[in-house]
């Protein structure tokens, strides 16, 4: 489930129903997400570009090894917490192998496909619905035009979150705007923000150091919508809140950490 992980955190957490203890399947569910998914790859891909230019295999490659070590990490700190208690071995009976017949393949294709819809498509778009809402009115509920999206409700939010990224150097309320949109989807981070900020440079409102803290955040803060509906059909509506909590206090303590290493490693440079 966690290599499957790394091309989409959905099918990753569906996967872990080979797992026959539900302890294991618990822990590999909620240590998935830290893989890092191909749909963060634009995220990667833009920040190195523009902040590391030349550097952004280095970049990339470290990003993936930390959110495998990060994995890691908490795998061991839950089995000896929240999650005590011996593994049951993996024993998996493989049937004989038959090439299929496109009936079946039809078939139980169409029942995942509306198993999907009815359970994890609902909740995508009540959640997609309600995000471009909250970015498309003001309070008053008058509908804003593209230039206008700074009186949003959705950027007067963001606002109020903001302050908690001062830290870590990007207290901006684009910034912020862009993580609210990326739990939709990873890929909405850069293009929101290239809705936001039009012709400003994103240089003079990140440094290379806050770029790396938010490449270090996005790596690891909450999976999007699909997943948390995948989570909380698998586990219940109880522990997918409790993974995405889990994750964003993980995304801000380890981005904020990584900032702090790099400038002490500088100082004893």
């Amino acid at each position: 489930p966690m290599l499957i992980g790394f091309g989409c955190t959905v099918p990753g957490v569906m996967a872990s129903r080979t797992l026959s203890s539900r302890r294991d399947r618990q822990m590999t569910i909620i240590l998935t997400p830290f893989m890092s998914c191909s749909a963060k790859l634009p995220i990667y891909a833009f920040f190195t570009s523009v902040f590391f230019p030349g550097k952004g295999a280095l970049i990339m490659i470290f990003l993936y090894v930390f959110g495998i070590l990060t994995g890691i990490i908490f795998a061991l700190i839950l089995k000896g917490s929240l999650f005590k208690g011996e593994p049951v071995p993996f024993v998996m009976e493989l049937p004989n192998y038959r090439m299929p017949g496109a009936k079946n393949v039809c078939q139980l294709l169409w029942e995942k496909v509306k198993d999907f819809l009815k359970r994890a498509f609902t909740v995508i778009l009540i959640a997609t619905i309600f995000i471009w809402f909250l970015q498309s009115f003001d309070f008053t509920f008058t509908y804003l035009e593209k230039d206008k999206t700074g009186e949003s409700i959705l950027a007067n939010i963001a606002n109020v979150i903001a302050p908690i990224f001062k830290l870590h150097g990007f207290a901006d309320w684009r910034i912020v705007t862009s993580l609210i949109a990326g739990f939709m989807a990873k890929e909405s981070v850069v293009s929101t923000l290239t809705l936001l900020l039009g012709t400003t440079q994103i240089t003079t409102i990140l440094t290379p150091l806050s770029a790396f803290a938010f490449l270090v955040f996005c790596l690891l803060y909450t999976p999007c919508i699909a997943s948390v509906a995948a989570i909380r059909r698998e586990l219940g509506r109880k522990w997918a809140m409790i993974v995405v909590v889990f994750q964003c206090a993980v995304a801000w303590i380890c981005s904020f950490l990584s900032i702090c290493i790099i400038l002490l490693f500088e100082v004893i440079i």
